[in-house]
Parts: structure tokens; sequence; C-alpha cells
């Protein structure tokens, strides 16, 4: 029999950025812990986002997908209405989205580090104040933040997105002391190296210094896949995290050990 301390069953999961990548595997986990989900994206992802949702539902839970870009407020606010009107609740907020801008510190102009701010730190904050408003309603709720291992480390021409994701660990502390009165659990993953679409996009690097960094930093020896983040997401989701508030889950294949 499934240990249910860890089942979502008859939760409502809202996941910002799950057409792809992390974000979608994310949202499937959650459906086969039993939550229904809502998958969401940037107008461009809804073709992914779509597809999340149609694997969701393949779990034998309610999905559905919405316009959600993190960095306009009023999007995000209606987006989280809707998902209330159409499942009657909303349990759990993951903020996945985000993006990366590889620079050196000397080279960052002020839009890639606005860009990066806004959309890593500034817009997982909107959500969740948004999402934040039915969960007290109701007494209850998990937010998960998706962070990184750069938050609590450097990582080489990523001031930016080092800063944002630090900047979101330490936020998850703040909401977790002021929401924990109001029923809400808020924690973050901090995911290492993960073999995702944005990821390969974004490096640069070739193959050569990839294997260099991979030996010089993880102790895993490859990068990981998104799958092995979902057993983190569905423990902060359930109810065994009842007493888990505030904290950053380092999922990283030993980055941070050595």
């Amino acid at each position: 029999m499934p240990y249910a301390g860890l089942s979502l069953e008859g939760m409502t999961a809202l996941v910002t950025g799950s057409g792809r990548g992390i974000g979608s595997a994310l949202a499937v986990g959650l459906a086969q812990a039993g939550a229904n989900v809502a998958v969401s994206d940037v107008s461009e992802g809804m073709a992914g986002a779509e597809d999340t949702a149609a694997r969701i539902r393949q779990e034998r839970v309610d999905s559905a997908a919405y316009v959600l870009d993190v960095l306009n407020l009023e999007n995000i606010r209606h987006a989280v209405d809707s998902v209330v009107q159409k499942f009657g609740r909303l349990d759990i907020l993951v903020n996945n989205a985000g993006i990366r801008r590889r620079q050196p510190a000397l080279e960052v102009t002020e839009a890639n580090w606005d860009a990066v701010i806004d959309t890593n730190l500034k817009g997982p904050f909107f959500c969740a104040q948004a999402a934040a408003k039915p969960m007290i309603e109701r007494g209850f709720g998990r937010i998960i933040n998706i962070s990184s291992q750069l938050a609590v480390v450097a990582g080489e021409n990523r001031a930016a997105y080092c800063a944002s994701k630090a900047g979101l660990a330490n936020l998850t502390r703040v909401l977790a002391l002021e929401w924990l009165k109001y029923g809400i659990t808020v924690n973050a993953i901090g995911p290492g190296p993960t073999e995702t679409p944005g990821l390969l996009f974004a490096d640069t690097r070739t193959d050569e210094e990839l294997a260099a960094d991979l030996r010089a930093h993880m102790p895993l020896g490859r990068r990981m896949t998104a799958d092995e983040l979902v057993g983190a997401a569905i423990y902060l989701a359930s109810p065994s995290a009842g007493a888990t508030t505030g904290q950053l889950l380092v999922v990283d294949g030993g980055w941070t050990i050595i």
C-alpha cells in the first residue's frame, strides 16, 4: 500500500513554466501523486503546456493549461483566479519559471540584469502573493520555489543568476516565517545542473569544457535529469511536510559537498 503521507489526492497544484523541462516533469510527478495540476507558461510556450496537460490527464486526474507570464502582475492574478474558479481550490504552487544568462560580470547590461532578477525573483514573489490569498482562506497551502545550488555557492559568469537564486532562497525563509500562522509552508528546492532545453540553450561551453566542469564540481559525474527532482517536490507538497518550512532542499548530485 502506498504511504498516505505522500499522497496529494484531492489537492490542486499550479506549476509555472511547466511547458517543458523541470516544470513539466514536476507537474506530471505531482499528478502521479494524485494532484490535479494547472499547467502554465508564457504564450509562446503554450503548445508545450497543452502537451503537459494532456500527459497529466493520462494519470486520471484533471488538468488545464493557462497563459502565465511572471513578468505581468495582472496576468499572474488572473491566472490564479482562473485556477481557483475551475478547480475550486489551490493547495500547491510551484514557482518554477526562470531564466539564466551566462555573462562575465563586467559585460552584464542593465537590461540583462533586470530580465534575470525580474523573472527569477520578482515573478515568484508576486506569484506566491497571489496564490497565498486563496490558501489563507482555506487555512492550508504549500509553496515550493525552484531555486538552485548556486543559491549557496558561486558560479563564474552568473552574477545575476546567482543573485536571483540566493534572493529566492532567502525570500523563501521570509514568506515561511510570515505565513506559517495561516497554515502555509514555503520551501525551496535547489537543483544542480539538470538536463533541460533551457540549460542546453544557455550553455555555450564546448563538450570538453563541460566535462572538465563536471569532473571538478559534480561527484555524480553527469547532469541530473528533471525526474530526479520530482520526489523532493512531492514531499514538500505533501501532508508529511507540515513541519518543514523555510528550507532549501538542495538536490545537486553532490555539487555543494566538495
